[in-house]
């Protein structure tokens, strides 16, 4: 019989709580106890993935190695448990109805009324044991909020799961909200209380209640708690606003939540070592210098479009011991030259992230050119890549009438074009270049330097690239491909000799940044966009308040 321990992870009261940061950092904490650790998240909508959701509902879709398209919340996982995860570790309601619904056409189910139970839970049960082997925990988190109908079917599951492996080798966490009411100066628990009471009547009985406030629980409060929601004093553990989202994993380890999870699932361990997690919060908490960042993209209007860049951009400061103050500006702000300096004026540095489709692109090229021709440090990414090529080849190798087919389909010369291996694909759900590929870097290259390396993998989520057609012309012009796949078709890096730090990547190196292993391509970012900031210094000083906000800003 298998060893291995599952957690589940619910929430309720709200959504966006933080139950991917709480899992993720759980799962920290156990993998600094030497267990072997996974953590995986259901989501209880119908989409088989979130590939084709539109970034303002959904925020980013994080990509993995094996080429899923995912939740944002799989980037905490890897982030703060330093693993690679691939497609076992995302499953939503529509690709468990969709592979029970292949079953049946198959004839798997024998002539049998197909139902919610037990072929739907039994499937579900089915993708939590898919990980069991090789791991000593499976950290399970229960997307959506304990009350919703779409999560009813996952919240049956994980109680059945229980009664088939045994208490001992089970354990249930609730993260829940306790509001603090102003007007009465008071935090209120009786939203935490109904909401157990909603997963009591589901069958489940929380272990554990991890409480999110803004005010320190008293020890009076805990217990209101524990005697009200029917657990244990100790096992309630609050889980306070921070400015850091690494800062959780010592937060809720002062309290023993580590500890109480091991002696209630029976595991033997070490005590974790967290000196160095510690060290690297205290970087992002108090860094001794800062760069003043720009992204300019078409979804800055929701923060979370682009949450692994934030990250990744966080990382590339600890690598300085810098923090970054990240502004996120609208692309279709950008009509002009004039305009883009009046935008850009005052940062170090500017990022153009990946994104789909025509709006905002006109906007991202007035940007890249401001600052390509201001020597100002620039990093574009998937689009960014593409747009940087496209502002080349029109105002720097004046090649009349160019574009990306994805944009302009008849334009005349096409610099962006649709990869061959999309040609007459119609469906678009899980169909463009994902995943994990090579990437053969120029010798003597600034990416070279950058990765110290001849040869890196990186991931991928598009359908365009540079047309070759093109390669040479951009070359005569200045334009170097210093990354390129091992059989030398696909251009996936570019960068600029003659300017201090011009890089593009076709492929999302945020995806395979950590806070303990910033990405060298976000450190070297950084450290250019430092750089700029030494030879140009700001006229005066910024106050203590503004730094302090623009610090709670870049830490989350």
């Amino acid at each position: 019989m298998s060893s291995t321990k599952y957690i589940f992870v619910t929430g309720g009261v709200v959504s966006s709580l933080g139950k991917g940061i709480a899992a993720a950092s759980l799962g920290r904490l156990l993998a600094e106890r030497g267990l072997n650790v996974t953590i995986q998240k259901f989501d209880p909508y119908i989409n088989v993935d979130p590939g084709t959701m539109s970034p303002f509902q959904h925020g980013e879709v994080y990509v993995t190695d094996d080429g899923a398209e995912t939740d944002l919340d799989l980037g905490h996982y890897e982030r703060f448990i330093d693993r690679s995860l691939s497609q076992v570790n995302n499953v939503t309601t529509g690709r468990i109805y969709l592979s029970v619904i292949t079953k049946e056409r198959r004839g798997e189910y024998l002539g049998s009324t197909v139902q919610v139970i037990p072929h739907i839970t039994d499937e579900i049960k089915g993708a939590i044991r898919r990980l069991a082997p090789d791991h000593d925990v499976v950290i399970t988190e229960i997307g959506g909020t304990v009350g919703d109908i779409e999560s009813l079917p996952f919240l049956e599951a994980i109680r059945q799961f229980r009664q088939e492996v045994g208490r001992d080798n089970t354990l249930f966490i609730h993260l829940t909200l306790v509001p603090f009411i102003a007007a009465t100066a008071e935090l209120k628990t009786k939203p935490t209380q109904h909401s157990v009471r909603e997963l009591m009547q589901i069958g489940i009985q929380p272990d554990i209640l991890v409480c999110r406030t803004e005010r320190s629980l008293s020890e009076e409060l805990k217990r209101k708690i524990a005697q009200f929601c029917n657990v244990d004093f100790g096992c309630v553990v609050e889980s306070p606003d921070v400015k850091s989202i690494y800062e959780i994993p010592l937060k809720l380890h002062e309290q023993g939540l580590d500890k109480e999870v091991c002696a209630r699932l029976r595991l033997e361990t070490k005590e974790p070592d967290l000196r160095a997690w510690a060290a690297m919060v205290e970087k992002i908490l108090h860094p001794p210098q800062q760069a003043k960042i720009a992204v300019v993209g078409k979804y800055t209007e929701l923060a979370d479009s682009y949450k692994s860049i934030h990250e990744a951009l966080v990382h590339g400061g600890i690598a300085n011991e810098a923090g970054v103050k990240i502004d996120w500006i609208a692309s279709d702000r950008f009509t002009d030259q004039e305009t883009a300096g009046e935008l850009l004026a005052g940062y170090d540095a500017l990022l153009v992230p990946g994104g789909f489709g025509v709006r905002g692109v006109e906007g991202m090229l007035e940007a890249i050119r401001w600052v390509r021709e201001h020597k100002v440090p620039f990093f574009g990414i998937c689009l960014g890549l593409q747009t940087a090529i496209i502002e080349f080849a029109r105002n720097v190798a004046k090649i009349p009438n160019t574009n990306s087919s994805e944009f302009e389909p008849e334009c005349e010369n096409p610099v962006i074009a649709l990869m061959r291996s999309q040609e007459g694909i119609q469906e678009m759900g899980g169909t463009m270049r994902l995943g994990a590929y090579p990437c053969r870097l120029r010798p003597g290259s600034r990416v070279a330097q950058a990765y110290n390396a001849a040869e890196v993998s990186e991931r991928h989520r598009h359908r365009y690239e540079v047309s070759n057609a093109y390669r040479d012309v951009l070359a005569e012009f200045g334009m170097r491909c210093s990354g390129l796949s091992p059989d030398g078709s696909l251009v996936e890096m570019i960068e600029l000799p003659d300017h201090p730090w011009f890089i593009g990547c076709q492929f999302h190196p945020e995806l395979k940044s950590r806070p303990m292993r910033p990405h060298p391509l976000f450190a070297g970012f950084v450290g250019a966009a430092l750089d700029y900031r030494k030879r140009f210094p700001r006229a005066g000083t910024e106050s203590g308040g503004a730094k302090s906000r623009e610090l709670a800003e870049l830490t989350d």
